[in-house]
């Protein structure tokens, strides 16, 4: 695929009817909580850009395409938010935030392999332009520069949580690809591997924004488990979105999940709901030797409200995540990070 060319759409089950998009207010109050941090979001984001000098000439060009194209930057700029809500905003935080976000633009470097996803923020993904091999040790080169920044911190104790979140991410991947066409994946299995990869970078984010700022172990504890369930919540938004989204509005591929036989929470519930018909039939489609029926498997979601059951469990994510906070400082920062949370409740809007 050359650059630039746009890979056509592997995504074919759209069961969910439009709806509004999020209230004008938690856009706002999102917009306004990444207002807050935006100068620091902005030295991030250069200094993101900026790592591929890192970098032998001859990896360079690979590692800045995919550190050029920036994502949300929901990771970096929730340590950011949970550093002004516990204290001054400092050098230290924009040190965490870019580590945080490197580690995460490792992982997706790496997803894209496990999936065959040809797109990825808008643009041909790094295995779509180079193959698997050459992504595969891309992404390894990424998640080793990210720790070896993580050094620079005098804290010991930042470095190695880092590292711990870093190996949990990857473990969870592995657990994730270990369980792949598993029809006895439980709900609380699914939980456990979302926790992990992706959880654990939202909860080291928050937990060490608060621990750089010399917060008590109540509040730090406080941020910890706030991003723990935000980032839950996000995992399970991100596998609706999935299922039911369309790339316009994603800026990757979708529909891989089902088809790399990773059942996600709809899917499970789907599996636990319904009687033995319709557990034959949906393990026939899901476990077919040729593409998955995506019209038969969008006729079973639409009708069995599983997708507007999955994302009620994230709005109550989202609820434990805000009562988390209940103990932090009142202060514009913390209530960007509650702005943050009630945006991601209205994205899950048209699920419900």
């Amino acid at each position: 695929m050359k650059p630039g060319e746009q890979p056509e759409s592997a995504h074919g089950v759209e069961d969910v009817k439009k709806q509004p998009e999020p209230s004008l207010s938690a856009s706002s109050a999102f917009a306004q909580a990444l207002e807050l941090v935006n100068p620091h979001l902005y030295t991030v984001e250069e200094r993101i850009r900026g790592q591929a000098r890192s970098f032998d000439p001859a990896v360079e060009g690979y590692v800045s395409y995919v550190c050029s194209k920036g994502g949300k930057r929901l990771r970096p700029a929730m340590a950011l938010l949970a550093g002004g809500a516990t204290g001054k905003i400092t050098s230290s935080h924009v040190d965490l935030a870019v580590i945080v976000e490197l580690i995460h633009i490792a992982t997706l470097v790496h997803d894209d392999v496990i999936d065959g996803a040809e797109l990825r923020r808008d643009q041909p993904s790094a295995n779509a332009k180079w193959g698997n091999s050459l992504s595969v040790l891309l992404g390894d080169c990424l998640f080793a520069h990210a720790l070896r920044l993580a050094t620079g911190f005098s804290n010991t104790d930042i470095c190695r949580r880092i590292a711990d979140a870093a190996a949990e991410v990857c473990s969870g991947e592995i657990i994730q690809t270990q369980r792949r066409y598993d029809l006895k994946l439980s709900i609380p299995d699914y939980y456990k591997i979302i926790e992990m990869k992706t959880a654990a970078l939202f909860s080291a984010g928050c937990e060490l924004g608060a621990f750089i700022s010399e917060a008590s172990p109540v509040v730090i504890s406080a941020m910890k488990t706030f991003g723990a369930k935000v980032g839950t919540a996000y995992q399970i938004y991100d596998d609706l979105l999935d299922i039911a989204g369309t790339e316009q509005e994603a800026g990757k591929t979708l529909g891989t999940d089902i088809q790399k036989g990773k059942f996600t929470l709809p899917i499970l519930m789907l599996l636990q709901k319904g009687g033995l018909p319709d557990n034959l039939k949906l393990s026939d489609i899901l476990l077919s030797e040729e593409s998955v029926n995506e019209a038969m498997l969008g006729d079973l979601l639409s009708n069995s409200g599983v997708l507007s059951a999955a994302a009620v469990v994230a709005r109550q994510m989202l609820k434990d995540a805000k009562t988390a906070l209940e103990v932090v400082p009142a202060n514009r920062y913390s209530a960007g990070l509650e702005a943050i949370a009630d945006h991601l409740v209205g994205l899950t809007e048209r699920y419900v």
